[in-house]
């Protein structure tokens, strides 16, 4: 029997097989399966036939996606609710739609690749799971990271599968598990090659569908017994959930609470209360203000990984990369030598002295090494890693090398030089980049013959949990080095933005007034911990001084001479900075700074000392926590915009995701732009102009601004339209 086939290319197949009923999964022209209105419309009418159908025991569901199962719901259809309640009605459409599932016929879940959201969610109503042992197989529900809570059933089905604390974590937390450790939380029921996933799992239905197999029963050791199975603990496990939820989030984000909420509420006994509320809490989730900008940034950042910052649609034939050298071992060097040994690059890394060399290889080793420690590799996956990355005093194995990201002190007469010795030495297709973080790449080509093949690969420390790479192109740099660069970062899982030439690009660009403004606060007397504490409030990850002791603030400095020399009075360099470098902190990795530091380099509070060092002293001035967000935010909103003026960024959008992912630029307010336009141009205008009052030559307001108040414009289509 097959189920009667929709209008145009099917997304859902059914066979029947010696009583089971296969169902492949395999939406049409999509890299992914998604549940959109036509999937859900096949499957419910698929499950209908095999309900129907006397000679139909059982069903699997698998997918024909190569490294995919089901990737979650189709988000571009959020677009469409106007209201809560619309919201809400799909959540319980979900619901009603997944519990005949799981009411019916035995169901098997063949999970091969990413099983996400509602895809998971869709496998908690199945009978049996069974899930390959592959690295691209992985479960998860990721919607708090848009701001919402799982909404067909996720927060009330798995937490009876895998236990209270075990669901709170996956839910709170939005992480993906592995197919290992899928298995031992019970998520799934057994795991096999990919190969015989489809026999196996036919067969498991066959055995489900005649009584001889039954559903496993969820093991639960006497610890998570005494926590869960009664009140009291339960009431332990939620209490401290939730504080460190506040302390993750600072109560900036609506959705975690919420997803607290409604696994409570289903936990107490009462199912139907606990969907109740799980819909409820969707609807009401889906209309905030954080779940509508993370939604417009998960949009903008999809958008992106077809982009190559190139003008027209053409994409030139891509390079391939497969040797790698990086010049400087030093922090950021051997951070970015640590990137691309799991991607398959054999990486050769070199530094002027042997003991350089060797501290730059022990580097690479701690930071491949956590993947050992978190089981994303084997030991003997990680000793192959390891031998993928050499090290050298001279520029021996940098023949055959394909590209070379130089990260040396930075001075421009080094970089010249660096280029010039090593267009000596590689082949004339190797492409030369630097990683410099502010000095225009153009002047670093000046000292190239083959300029053409020169770029700037700018990558944000820590270099492996960082996800922004930044690309910068001079006006010689070739189409095609460009977009081999664009892919080849992607390839590192990186998110990848170009951007024009110039000095401090983009990121450190927008960076440098906000940092200063904090450095002005600091002259005229606010304390350090007002500062801080004000941003994070705001929704920084850390404050603007505890950033400046992070990178160092001798690179701070450095970086906020050539952008004062660049853009004059707005980047006016403040007094404070310079007279604690004078004194011979340098931030966290001399362990003195503006904060105190143990012998690891873990930070600990204020140093007072530090004051002493000031223009004010040890004399305090209170400024309102309001004024201190106005004063540095603003300075870089209107950075961001003269930034897009002066075509360094290509769009709003790029502009986005570089400061959210780059620069930690609070991900709920959706980048500089986003938020411009959730304030109104003209509201914007004002502050600065009342700001620019007070400090002259700081915040003159950005020509693109004025015009935007004047007529009431926008960077972004406003919610409910199509762009």
């Amino acid at each position: 029997m097959t189920a009667p086939t929709m209008a145009g290319p099917s997304p859902i197949t059914m066979t029947v097989e010696d009583g089971v009923a296969v169902l492949v999964l395999d939406v049409p022209g999509a890299a992914l399966n998604t549940f959109t209105t036509e999937v859900q419309a096949r499957l419910v009418e698929c499950f209908a036939a095999a309900e129907r159908d006397p000679a139909v025991r059982a069903l699997v569901v698998l997918s024909g996606k190569r490294d995919n199962f089901v990737a979650g719901a189709d988000i571009e259809a959020f677009l469409d609710w106007t209201s809560s309640a619309d919201a809400e009605a799909a959540s319980r459409d979900g619901h009603a739609k997944f519990a005949r599932i799981a009411a019916g016929k035995p169901v098997v879940a063949a999970i091969h690749g990413s099983c996400l959201g509602g895809g998971l969610e869709f496998a908690l109503a199945c009978t049996w799971r069974i899930a390959t042992d592959a690295p691209k197989t992985g479960l998860g529900l990721p919607e708090i990271q848009l701001g919402l809570i799982p909404g067909a059933g996720g927060t009330q089905r798995l937490p009876q599968v895998v236990g209270l604390q075990a669901a709170l974590d996956m839910i709170l937390t939005g992480k993906t598990v592995r197919a290992k450790k899928a298995l031992s939380l019970g998520l799934v029921d057994e795991l096999v090659h990919p190969a015989i996933l489809r026999d196996v799992a036919v067969q498991r239905a066959r055995e489900l569908g005649a009584g001889t197999r039954r559903r496993r029963d969820r093991a639960t050791n006497a610890q998570a017994f005494l926590l869960e199975e009664n009140p009291i603990g339960r009431a332990v496990v939620f209490r401290q959930a939730r504080e460190k939820v506040l302390g993750r989030t600072k109560g900036l984000y609506p959705a975690p609470i919420a997803a607290l909420e409604a696994v409570a509420a289903g936990y107490q006994g009462d199912e139907e209360a606990g969907y109740r509320t799980e819909a409820r809490l969707f609807g009401e989730l889906a209309m905030t203000p954080e779940c509508q900008e993370l939604i417009d940034l998960f949009f903008a950042t999809t958008a992106l990984k077809k982009d190559f910052g190139l003008e027209g649609d053409a994409v030139p034939p891509r390079l391939p990369i497969t040797r790698l050298g990086v010049l400087g071992a030093g922090f950021m060097g051997a951070g970015i030598a640590s990137v691309p040994a799991p991607a398959g690059t054999i990486v050769r890394l070199k530094a002027a002295a042997t003991d350089r060399v060797a501290k730059g290889l022990a580097a690479v080793r701690d930071v491949l090494k956590e993947k050992l420690v978190r089981k994303q590799v084997t030991r003997p996956q990680f000793d192959e890693l390891m031998l993928r990355v050499s090290g050298t005093t001279d520029y021996t194995g940098f023949a055959n090398v394909d590209l070379v990201i130089e990260a040396v002190f930075e001075e421009l007469q080094v970089k010249q030089q660096v280029v010039r010795e090593l267009e000596a030495v590689v082949p004339p297709r190797t492409i030369v980049a630097s990683n410099t973080s502010t000095i225009p790449i153009a002047r670093i080509a000046q000292a190239s013959s083959r300029p053409s093949r020169v770029l700037g690969m700018h990558f944000f420390s820590p270099v492996h949990k960082m996800p922004l790479l930044e690309i910068i192109v001079h006006g010689g740099t070739d189409p095609q080095v460009t977009a081999t660069a664009v892919e080849y970062g992607r390839s590192l899982g990186k998110t990848v933005i170009v951007v024009r030439d110039g000095p401090g690009f983009y990121a450190n660009r927008v960076l440098a007034p906000y940092i200063n403004a904090a450095g002005l606060l600091l002259d005229e007397g606010v304390a350090i911990e007002a500062i801080d504490e004000a941003l994070v409030q705001f929704g920084f990850p850390v404050g603007p001084i505890t950033l400046v002791d992070e990178v160092g603030l001798d690179v701070a400095s450095k970086a906020g001479k050539i952008v004062a020399d660049a853009f004059g009075a707005r980047m006016a360099p403040n007094e404070s900075l310079p007279r604690v470098i004078a004194a011979g902190r340098l931030g966290r990795k001399g362990k003195s700074g503006f904060y105190t530091y143990d012998e690891s380099g873990k930070k600990g509070s204020v140093d007072a000392s530090v004051y002493a060092l000031l223009p004010t002293g040890t004399r305090r001035t209170t400024v309102p926590k309001e004024r201190i967000v106005e004063r540095c935010v603003f300075a870089m909103l209107n950075e961001a915009v003269l930034a897009l003026e002066d075509g360094v960024l290509r769009s709003a959008r790029d502009g986005d995701i570089g400061a959210v992912f780059g620069i930690g630029f609070p991900p709920f307010r959706g980048g500089p732009f986003r938020y411009i336009d959730r304030l109104g141009a003209a509201r914007v205008v004002g502050v600065l102009d009342a700001l620019e009052r007070d400090y002259p030559g700081r915040y003159q307001a950005a020509a693109t601004l004025r015009a935007m108040a004047s007529a009431g414009t926008r960077f972004h289509p406003a919610r409910g339209t199509r762009a």
